[in-house]
């Protein structure tokens, strides 16, 4: 068994070899959690160039120090609302990772407007300049808040979903191919509750929780980039790649942050804290609509769903965070302690 998994993994590796050596890359939102968890999983490959786009200029400082000025790694300035400069920065870029977007459901809901501009406008703006510039591949990274949307962030999210997918007919005779990824809650990402917790911690504050009984799909960093190169070598055109997660409540998650963070802080004595559901907050996540089902592809570690129907279906109770496997306590508290590690020491 472990010779197969060993040569599994070798397969695998060669082939995202052969995808992204001596190619040049563009991630727009480059300097996020997940812009900065695919940079270090494409630099072994050997790309001719990564080319980091974001807007904002202070997190353009911070991957610099991250990354010791990597002469593979340009950084550029701009926004995905503005055509003419997109157009100068995806000139001869081979693959296109859209990772920039407007992504906590507050702002969104508080700035309507612009979610529409940045998720909507910017996603055809770099549909458009993709096309335009014949890239090979090009994968939007998207959210389980797209799947049955509930908020102005899952909305304009759906809205982007739907731009990708159907520029693979609009591209008329081009060579792009266009396919997205849809995640669930990457655990340790900017702005994720993981974070919102920790802060919570080292202020000795107590932990904020909506709801006990609410859950969420829980991937790591490493596993979202992983899924994203994944998506990139099995992409033909039109695809939806969702990683098979497990699901966790977020009051377990509170609790064995406590838990993990105590063990390294021995004077800590924080309490949990039941909060009020906020507007439009969803008890429970869904990575796969009705309609879709009849089409998702059971891949093995993930699902691919495509315009053809599948001879098998899959279990619909892995599709909601409420009725998934959940992660294990024990699985939960690694991966709180790997990412705390990540962190400045606590």
């Amino acid at each position: 068994m472990l010779i197969l998994l060993v040569s599994y993994y070798m397969k695998l590796q060669n082939s995202l070899k052969n995808e992204f050596s001596g190619k040049k890359i563009l991630i727009t939102g480059g300097t996020g959690s997940i812009g900065i968890g695919l940079i270090k999983q494409i630099l072994p490959f050997k790309p001719k160039t990564i080319k980091v786009f974001t807007n904002d200029e202070n997190s353009i400082f911070e991957t610099t120090r991250k990354f010791w000025k990597n002469p593979v790694i340009t950084y550029e300035m701009g926004d995905i609302r503005d055509r003419d400069r997109l157009e100068v920065v995806i000139r001869g870029v081979d693959i296109v990772f859209h990772a920039a977007a407007m992504k906590h459901v507050d702002i969104c809901e508080e700035n309507p407007f612009d979610a529409v501009k940045t998720n909507v406008v910017g996603t055809s703006n770099m549909i458009e300049a993709s096309i335009k510039e014949n890239v090979s591949k090009f994968i939007l990274i998207s959210t389980d808040k797209a799947t049955l949307p509930s908020t102005t962030l899952g909305a304009s999210k759906l809205l982007a979903e739907r731009l990708t997918i159907n520029a693979q007919t609009y591209k008329s005779s081009g060579k792009t191919i266009f396919a997205l990824v849809r995640f669930g809650n990457v655990i340790g990402s900017r702005g994720s509750v993981y974070q919102i917790f920790l802060d919570q911690i080292r202020k000795n504050q107590a932990l904020t929780v909506t709801d006990p009984r609410m859950t969420r799909f829980i991937m790591s960093i490493q596993e979202a980039a992983g899924l994203i190169l994944k998506a990139v070598k099995n992409a033909k055109g039109g695809e939806i790649f969702i990683l098979k997660m497990p699901s966790v409540k977020i009051k377990d998650l509170a609790m064995n942050m406590i838990e993990v963070c105590e063990n390294s802080k021995k004077n800590s004595n924080v309490k949990i804290k039941v909060s009020k559901l906020r507007d439009h907050e969803r008890f429970h996540e869904y990575l796969v609509t009705p309609e879709e089902i009849p089409y998702c592809h059971d891949l093995g570690d993930m699902y691919k769903i495509s315009n053809q129907k599948s001879t098998k279906k899959p279990s619909s109770k892995e599709f909601s965070s409420e009725t998934a496997n959940e992660i294990s306590q024990k699985k939960l508290r690694v991966v709180i302690k790997e990412l705390l590690d990540d962190y400045l020491p606590f």
